[in-house]
This record gives structure tokens, sequence and C-alpha cells, in this order.
């Protein structure tokens, strides 16, 4: 089984720059007006799943609560560091999570959309 998660926005280019150059991902790909919809892959070369993000004249309607949440799971405390380090040269700010699991066991940011980003450890390391 492969895995894609496609969420559609408003702020695409703000999306990128967040998940390409905060979080890490790669821009495995994309497409420009195909059906009306410009798009990008992002994620890691060879993996079993990528996240995809499109644009189009139809704007997305999200209402995200504070439990929508996206987990990256990283192998150790360095790379978090690392990821909230750049965040906060951004002025992103981590945030007290809602289920306090994630305040156990995690960082959370939020995504320009307003989507819940936790980092955490790996379970199976």
């Amino acid at each position: 089984m492969k895995f894609r998660y496609a969420r559609h926005t408003n702020n695409l280019d703000t999306l990128i720059d967040f998940y390409q150059n905060i979080i890490g991902l790669e821009k495995l790909g994309g497409f420009k007006d195909h059906n009306g919809y410009d798009g990008v892959f992002l994620g890691f070369p060879d993996q079993d799943w990528h996240m995809e993000f499109t644009y189009s004249a139809d704007k997305a309607n999200h209402h995200p609560d504070r439990d929508d949440l996206i987990v990256f799971y990283l192998d150790n405390e360095e790379e978090i560091q690392t990821i909230i380090d750049r965040a906060k040269q951004a002025d992103i700010l981590p945030i007290t999570s809602q289920n306090p699991y994630w305040n156990e066991n995690g960082i959370e940011l939020t995504d320009p959309d307003g989507f819940g980003v936790i980092l955490t450890i790996s379970p199976l390391k």
C-alpha cells in the first residue's frame, strides 16, 4: 500500500515554503494548470508516502480543529530541534496541543492553513 495525503489550499506557495524549508520535505514533482489545478508533491524519494497540495480557482474552505493533525515521526531529538530552530527563525512558534499526549510526547507547530503538525520520535526506534 502507498499513501498520499492530498489537500486543497488557498496558500500553495506558503505551504510549499513551510513543508520544504521548515519541516524539511523535498519537492518530488508538481503540475501547472492541470484541468485548472496547480499542485506539488512533497516527501522523500523512494518512500511509500507523499503529500500533495493543490490550488485552483475554487477556494478551499477548511475549518481545522485542534485535533486535525499531521504527525511526523523523526529519528531523534536533534532532528526535532533542527525543525524547531528553522520554525523559530520564520517566527513560527510551538503551541500547546489540545491532546495532552502530544504535549508529553511531541512538539506542535501550525501550518499556514491552520492544521497542526506534530513532531515526535518514532515509536519504532
